[in-house]
């Protein structure tokens, strides 16, 4: 278990006002002023509205050409979540709202990610005038090249880091600023501004795929991806989209949606199709039109999504007896990885080791690379600077991914260790558990649960708040799970669960005293409505 410190932000006030935990809380987020604080707890759809992306005039005059010329165009999707809804928020607005439009979505074994030359070529045979990509494209220059030649526009909508070499796309609408769908649906409003203000009813109502988009991507929850999010919940707990319905059915979700099924219940279902079989199914659902059809593929992405569990738990083995220790960032390449896991595995040893951590699924000539990162370490620029390696590559500075000759792996693990040695400082490989401030055994009561829900909804950027409270004293203990991997504690009459972390369970006894790490939270599982802390840290004090 990695040893974290602890860094408190805020210290408690000594006298406390009913207000006191809200300044906190605005404060540690640098909410310093009334708008402010008032704008992040009620995030409205100007917000979103105030991104402005880059060649959208460009855009619009190019689909309302096709529209009118009745030219076929093609959404050309990405195959994981955040690319399958901004394909459906993308296709369903241009289809209503009269084009003659169809998604394209690539097979991630067959066809790899982003355009293909090869579909290029095929689309452009069946007389497709117009390319729309989604959540993908700002690395595709020579594909882009590739389809003018052949007499097919291209609009690449990305959200990834630009590369240093541009493509030359008709219109390169952009921003790093929202997810793949975000940008999708930022774009569709301004198509529906020029064709038809009365459709923007129905593409509000979309921001519930932009929001699963939105927390499948590990985007910031701040400003416009907060606002999508805080509004496409909304929309989620009234929808009327049969897939989604069917999903949260098959996902025995019985509570309300929340950031938490978002990205730990829905997004890995709809993942899991892109990652092992066929994206198109994700898709399909999404866009569903009647109830049984959505039963039957929501029962299908649950299955996939078993297997996909299956193949990352082998796969996780194979890499966790390939890993060196001592190396500053994680480079594991093995023959019997599956491409379709490989990313799901480095997150797993980047949470296990805190390293910076790349597994290669290697092939004869090619093989598929996935990255995963620690804050302070870019990623995707770690991989740029052994480009010459490379055959495509891209990504985030947490998240990256990139296709390699297989001859050059070594030299490349070489140059990336090279490269981290001068990159990575002291402490950047010490984890440190943020710590909002601490609470005393008093402040723990419902008044403080319903001020840490007004900062809803959390995730990256905008983390569920941790507390520090020294000095409780410990009732009971006990291992829960099927393997006993579950820490379960009482602590001054409050429930505790520290998940994963049974093994603390052997240094601790009925009265002793710990200071405990954790956030505050409902206990949903229960379904009293009591208070339930969730344990991140501890260290006993007695």
């Amino acid at each position: 278990m990695i040893n974290n410190s602890w860094k408190i932000k805020t210290n408690s006030p000594p006298k406390k006002n009913s207000k006191w935990l809200l300044d906190v809380l605005a404060k540690n987020r640098g909410l310093t002023t009334p708008k402010k604080l008032a704008d992040f707890l009620n995030p409205k759809l100007e917000h979103i509205l105030e991104v402005q992306l880059t060649e959208t005039q460009k855009a619009v005059t190019r689909i309302l050409k096709a529209r009118s010329k009745k030219e076929k165009i093609i959404v050309y999707s990405d195959y994981d979540a955040d690319g399958i809804c901004a394909t459906a928020i993308m296709w369903e607005t241009i289809f209503d709202l009269g084009t003659n439009v169809l998604p394209y979505v690539p097979h991630r074994i067959k066809e790899g990610y982003g355009l293909s030359t090869g579909a290029i070529t095929k689309l452009a045979k069946d007389k497709v005038k117009l390319i729309i990509t989604v959540d993908h494209g700002v690395t595709a220059a020579s594909q882009i090249e590739h389809a003018k030649n052949l007499g097919v526009d291209v609009i690449v909508t990305d959200h990834h880091v630009l590369p240093q070499k541009l493509p030359r796309p008709l219109a390169l609408v952009h921003t790093v600023d929202l997810c793949g769908a975000g940008v999708s649906w930022r774009l569709c409003w301004e198509i529906v501004k020029a064709m038809s203000p009365a459709y923007k009813e129905k593409l509000i109502e979309k921001l519930e795929l932009a929001s699963l988009a939105t927390i499948a991507d590990l985007v910031p929850l701040i400003g416009a991806s907060r606002a999508i999010v805080k509004l496409g919940l909304e929309k989620i707990s009234q929808t009327k989209r049969p897939g989604i319905k069917a999903l949260i059915k098959a996902s025995n979700i019985n509570r309300s949606i929340t950031t938490y099924e978002l990205g730990h219940i829905l997004a890995p279902r709809i993942n899991a199709m892109g990652r092992i079989e066929h994206a198109i199914d994700s898709l399909r659902l999404l866009c569903a039109k009647n109830a049984r059809q959505a039963d039957e593929l929501s029962q299908l992405l649950s299955k996939t999504n078993s297997l996909r569990q299956d193949l990352t738990t082998k796969a996780f083995l194979i890499a966790r007896d390939l890993v060196e220790e001592k190396a500053l960032v994680q480079i594991i390449s093995h023959e019997d990885l599956h491409e379709g896991v490989i990313g799901l595995v480095a997150a797993r040893l980047v949470e296990i080791f805190y390293k910076p951590a790349i597994v290669i699924a290697k092939g004869k000539i090619y093989s598929k690379g996935s990255a995963r990162s620690i804050p302070g370490f870019n990623i995707v620029e770690a991989i740029r600077s052994s480009s010459e390696y490379l055959v495509d590559g891209g990504g985030h500075p947490m998240a990256a991914g990139f296709t390699i000759e297989t001859r050059h792996i070594e030299t490349f693990r070489q140059k990336i260790q090279s490269y981290a040695s001068a990159k990575i400082v002291e402490g950047i490989l010490n984890p440190t558990v943020e710590i909002e401030c601490e609470l005393q055994k008093e402040d723990i009561n419902r008044n403080s649960l319903e001020i840490i829900k007004e900062f809803e909804p959390y995730g990256v950027s905008n983390p569920n708040p941790v507390f520090l409270t020294r000095n409780m004293l410990v009732e009971d203990v006990r291992c829960v799970g099927n393997e006993s991997q579950h820490l379960k504690l009482q602590v001054d009459g409050i429930n505790a669960i520290g998940f994963n972390m049974g093994q603390m369970r052997a240094k601790i006894r009925p009265g002793y005293q710990i200071d405990l790490v954790y956030a505050l939270q409902e206990d949903s599982y229960n379904g009293n409505g009591s208070i339930q802390l969730k344990i991140k840290d501890l260290t006993v004090s007695v």
